[in-house]
């Protein structure tokens, strides 16, 4: 269908026409720019709670963490889902998808936890899967003192972040553990290579570019040789069976369409439970009002069974 209304107002909003396009920027300016552009965003909504810490990194360092506390919940052990944001492993924050976290916390009836992993450049990969890693098994050892239930351990993230996603399942197959009883995935970066038809197709004109892509991975990747690596680019992982039930979210006017919808047949094809839907009319910066309650729909009939 053509670009959805929705999709189209958000792109002549005045701050995303006078956005300077990533591939000309720095890291640093790209930040800047970022920065900027969410604090235009309007607040979110209103949780129980939030508490803002530090959890330990896996070399030492420490990892800024957000907790959200849904609204409404009695006692007991609540779900917990760790959230990876986007930003192409270059940018973000904890503040980047607040908004997001807030929403999918009251609406799957969980306890958030978004972590700011390590960025790229200054931190090439593996560091940012291995952030993640080391966050999930955190909280799965910590879940009686977060008040949470780590037998309902779900990871969700959007594009770069939903990679993460992914790599923290695939490590924790790879290592034992931690259980995760299902993974969420918004548009999600599956494989470093720029041929698909939905990179042809959208290769400018819907917010992430085939360049803004390349400048991504080029800051990510140390060697360009990483790339084939799965915890990099898991359409390439040899063996998918065995991985949690997973919700993949696509959009039709996005670069890495294809690559996602690549990713959830591969999981169906190694037998792995697969939700997906690819928003029609809608592009990789704007998913639609709907994909956030679509995802803590998803996590909400997975974690209270």
């Amino acid at each position: 269908m053509p670009l959805h209304p929705w999709a189209q107002a958000h792109l002549a909003q005045p701050h995303m026409a006078a956005r300077i396009p990533v591939e000309t920027l720095s890291p640093h300016a790209a930040r800047q720019q970022s920065r900027a552009m969410c604090r235009l965003a309007p607040p979110g909504e209103a949780v129980a709670r939030t508490a803002d810490f530090c959890i330990p990194g896996p070399h030492g360092g420490m990892i800024p963490v957000r907790m959200y506390t849904p609204a409404g919940m009695g006692p007991g052990p609540m779900p917990v889902c760790l959230y990876f944001h986007g930003g192409g492993w270059v940018l973000g924050d904890l503040d980047a998808q607040d908004a997001a976290c807030r929403s999918m916390a009251n609406g799957a009836a969980c306890v958030v936890v978004s972590v700011n992993y390590r960025h790229a450049p200054e931190h090439p990969f593996p560091a940012a899967p291995e952030d993640c890693y080391a966050a999930a098994c955190w909280v799965a050892r910590q879940g009686a003192e977060l008040g949470t239930d780590t037998q309902r351990l779900a990871v969700a993230g959007m594009s770069a972040g939903a990679n993460l996603a992914i790599a923290v399942t695939l490590m924790a197959k790879e290592r034992g553990g931690p259980s995760i009883a299902c993974q969420a995935l918004m548009v999600p970066v599956t494989d470093h290579r720029f041929d698909t038809r939905s990179y042809a197709e959208c290769a400018e004109g819907y917010d992430l570019t085939l360049r803004d892509m390349q400048w991504y991975w080029g800051h990510y990747l140390a060697h360009p040789a990483d790339g084939a690596h799965p915890w990099a680019s898991p359409l390439r992982a040899a063996d998918l069976s065995g991985l949690p039930g997973a919700f993949v979210m696509t959009s039709e006017y996005d670069p890495l369409r294809d690559e996602g919808e690549a990713y959830a047949q591969r999981l169906r094809d190694a037998g792995v439970p697969v939700l997906s839907r690819c928003n029609a009319g809608m592009m990789h910066g704007f998913l639609g009002p709907q994909a956030v309650p679509e995802v803590a729909d998803f996590l909400r009939s997975r974690l209270h069974r």
